[in-house]
């Protein structure tokens, strides 16, 4: 059986106080972080997922920062079938509190590259969501796993359709549409030249392009006039 003490000391242990300082400025209103660097915190997921995955799931607790980000990764890294790992995703998503587990969480499910018709089927309705977190996994997983050319002009309709004040939405969907057009700059100059995003997203979308390595100096000049 899973000691979830003793994975919480364990945590303790790894602690790193100025990676704590250092994390804390960035995730804002976080007050649990206990300064587990990731590298440290994904070695112990990857154990504990081949250990006993299911039982440390069933007994974790949400005590800290770490302890959250390690139930998503572990969820990441257990060996299983898709129509088990779904209901484990479903339910870790409520505990997705600020954008350092979202992204962390996101970028561990390669589950995702293994079924992309059912995660993309399950995470459609993320985007009809009000909830800050679900919206932003949606659009993470979008362009971590989805920047391909069979799901671009879905993924850009979904992106399009989101209306949502906060700050980390916003900045996901910017991501997420500079990352579509850092891969497909053709395809999708159109979506930039017409869309129904607000301003703000619209321009940190410009922004992040103008600010990759990849597009040459005349696409950004161009991308420089699209700026509202």
């Amino acid at each position: 059986m899973t000691n979830i003490i003793q994975i919480n000391d364990e945590l303790h242990h790894l602690a790193d106080e100025p990676y704590r300082r250092f994390i804390s400025r960035l995730v804002p209103g976080v007050d649990d972080i206990i300064g587990v660097r990731m590298p440290a915190l994904r070695r112990l997921a990857k154990a504990l997922a081949k250990e006993d995955w299911r039982g440390f799931l069933a007994v974790a607790d949400d005590s800290s920062q770490e302890m959250r980000l390690l139930q998503g990764l572990v969820i990441g890294y257990a060996k299983a079938d898709i129509d088990e790992i779904l209901p484990y995703i479903e339910a870790f998503i409520p505990k997705i509190t600020n954008w350092a587990v979202c992204d962390g969480f996101a970028g561990t499910l390669a589950i995702a590259r293994r079924y992309p018709r059912e995660m993309w089927n399950f995470l459609l309705p993320c985007f009809d969501s009000t909830e800050t977190y679900r919206l932003r996994f949606g659009a993470v997983m979008l362009l971590i796993y989805y920047t391909d050319e069979a799901y671009l002009a879905e993924a850009l309709a979904l992106l399009d359709q989101i209306r949502h004040e906060d700050y980390y939405v916003k900045m996901a969907v910017a991501w997420a549409i500079s990352t579509f057009f850092v891969r497909f700059p053709y395809r999708t100059m159109p979506f930039l030249l017409n869309n129904n995003l607000d301003d703000f997203t619209h321009n940190k979308a410009l922004q992040k392009i103008r600010e990759s390595l990849i597009p040459d100096q005349e696409t950004k000049t161009l991308i420089s006039t699209l700026k509202r």
